[in-house]
């Protein structure tokens, strides 16, 4: 059991409403933010529990940002945490949004889970969390429940829209630019990490890859196939 984990399950303060493999996931993801000059932003603030677990979590350094539609959530402000009410799926709202957090290191997408609303904050705010920052869309099986917008492989659910971002991720490799060439995305996101129910993207800048050999060669290249490790840069 991890620290976030006996918080929840001994949660002092308001209440918090997760799945319960989400824990090892923020572990995994979240604790080289701990004890450092953080902001957080949670959309979805719901009774505010979380967002006391975060500011718990990260420790006295950590500024903690809710988002929420409902204006009676404004009742959870405390010291740290500050509370901005609008609507996830409105785009001028999220772009004020960027504009008022000074610096967004980690973003939770825990709000309304429509389709609608998860693509409008992943096209608006994903460019604008920190270079090393972490995007956590959260409660994804909405993608598969047709009253949220989804559906199994209906094009317009988060996880088929987000399943597009694999290829820009790997988009240095392709041989075909017309439909596929290195993106903003490409040279921005390090990783990919799909779990039940969430997707979480850890940003790093990022060059064309490099290959290299090391070490003392003893078979002949002709024995392997012949796979081409680094290719002109785009």
């Amino acid at each position: 059991m991890n620290d976030l984990e006996a918080y929840f399950l001994n949660n002092p303060g308001r209440m918090i409403h997760k799945w319960m493999h989400y824990f090892d996931v923020y572990e995994r993801h979240l604790s080289r933010f701990r004890d450092t000059k953080v902001n957080l932003i949670e959309i979805g603030v719901y009774q505010g529990g979380s967002l006391q677990m975060w500011k718990h979590y990260l420790g006295e350094r950590a500024r903690i940002w809710g988002v929420d539609i409902n204006p009676d959530v404004k009742q959870f402000e405390e010291d740290r945490v500050q509370i901005i009410i609008g609507d996830q799926a409105d785009r001028q709202f999220l772009r004020a949004l960027a504009r008022d957090v000074p610096r967004i290191d980690i973003l939770i997408d825990d709000g309304g889970h429509t389709m609608t609303q998860q693509r409008a904050t992943f096209e608006e705010l994903f460019q604008k969390v920190d270079a090393n920052g972490v995007y956590i869309c959260e409660d994804l099986h909405t993608s598969y429940w047709a009253e949220f917008g989804g559906g199994h492989l209906d094009p317009r659910s988060f996880v088929e829209f987000s399943k597009n971002y694999i290829d820009r991720l790997n988009a240095w490799h392709s041989q075909d630019l017309r439909s596929l060439s290195v993106s903003e995305f490409t040279r921005t996101a390090q990783s990919m990490h799909y779990y039940d129910s969430m997707l979480v993207i850890e940003k790093h800048p990022r060059e064309q890859p490099l290959a290299r050999r090391i070490g003392v060669q003893t078979l002949a290249d002709s024995a392997f196939p012949q796979i081409p490790l680094a290719r002109r840069a785009r």
